[in-house]
């Protein structure tokens, strides 16, 4: 399932059965939210459909919003979030390993792409909780983009 706006109050949401590519359920909108998907998905599903796994763009509170179904966040969103953060052209060493491991993500398997992530994570969790004190005495990390993707 997902969105697609043209301009900032209309869009097309659309249910797609992955199996067959048949639309399951379209509607046009003014704005999303997650009741709207949790009634589309009810409207589906009262069709007699089952539906077996969900994928979705991980908008706040959707991976959360279907008890009893699978739900994945879609890879190429997740891509688009780590590049928001990232650039597509990174400078520090850290975000370059990063950027990288995170184009396999569609090229490889859970346990390959997790146990990647974990080397990376173990390898740099210095540099990404480096802080710096300010003179009002709070402090920040550093690399929030880098830790944010």
């Amino acid at each position: 399932m997902d969105t697609t706006y043209f301009g900032r109050k209309f869009g097309v949401m659309v249910f797609k059965d992955s199996f067959t590519g048949n639309i399951l359920h379209k509607q046009y909108i003014k704005q999303e939210s997650n009741q709207l998907h949790f009634a589309c998905i009810e409207e589906i599903a009262s069709r007699g459909i089952k539906i077996q796994a969900i994928i979705c763009d991980g908008r706040k509170g959707l991976l959360n919003l279907f008890e009893g179904i699978l739900i994945q966040m879609c890879q190429f969103h997740q891509v688009a979030i780590i590049r928001r953060y990232l650039t597509k052209n990174p400078k520090m060493h850290a975000s370059k390993e990063l950027w990288e491991l995170t184009l396999l993500l569609s090229k490889t398997d859970k346990e390959s792409f997790e146990g990647g992530l974990s080397n990376w994570y173990t390898k740099w969790v210095d540099f990404l909780n480096e802080r710096k004190i300010y003179e009002s005495g709070k402090n920040r990390y550093i690399h929030k983009r880098l830790r944010r993707a």
